[in-house]
């Protein structure tokens, strides 16, 4: 991993929770799907066995998430939120106005804010990338996928308090 890779921010309870669903996916999740693909390969004709099909694209899924959260588990830095200091970085609440609009979201990963109403930009995203480290005031341009030039400005950034 390169030194200059965004390091992803987790708070103790995203990380203990990302670890025990690792833990369920890679012991219980996988011998489910195992046993479900031996009962439906005993039904037959694979080739017409939805069933196996199913349960094979479910292993699939399964495992890509396994690791998904192996990765995201051994790159992430622990920690609380950062306090505020009106500097946007990973792990603080955003209040901007994009495109003309106001938005609050959370700056960082999504696995950090599950169970909060709260929208949820990377930082490597278009618009996480353009405000990452602009102040309070503090304005940018991002171009969106689909090309445009978007109008961003910061109006406040706050701590975040996990909802």
């Amino acid at each position: 991993m390169s030194s200059d890779a965004p390091v992803t921010f987790l708070t103790q309870d995203a990380y203990d929770r990302l670890a025990a669903e690792l833990e369920a996916l890679s012991t219980t999740g996988r011998e489910e799907i195992a046993k479900r693909i031996e009962a439906a390969r005993e039904e037959g004709d694979l080739k017409e066995n939805g069933g196996y099909h199913a349960a094979k694209d479910e292993q699939g899924k399964q495992e890509a998430r396994i690791r998904t959260l192996q990765h995201l588990l051994k790159t992430a830095t622990v920690s609380e939120a950062p306090e505020s200091t009106g500097v946007v970085e990973p792990g603080t609440v955003v209040t901007a106005i994009v495109a003309g609009g106001e938005e609050v979201f959370l700056l960082g990963n999504r696995e950090i804010a599950v169970g909060s109403e709260l929208d949820v930009y990377s930082e490597a995203s278009p618009l996480g990338a353009a405000i990452l480290g602009l102040s309070e005031g503090d304005s940018a341009t991002y171009t969106a996928p689909n090309g445009r030039e978007i109008a961003v400005e910061v109006v406040k950034v706050e701590t975040y308090n996990g909802q």
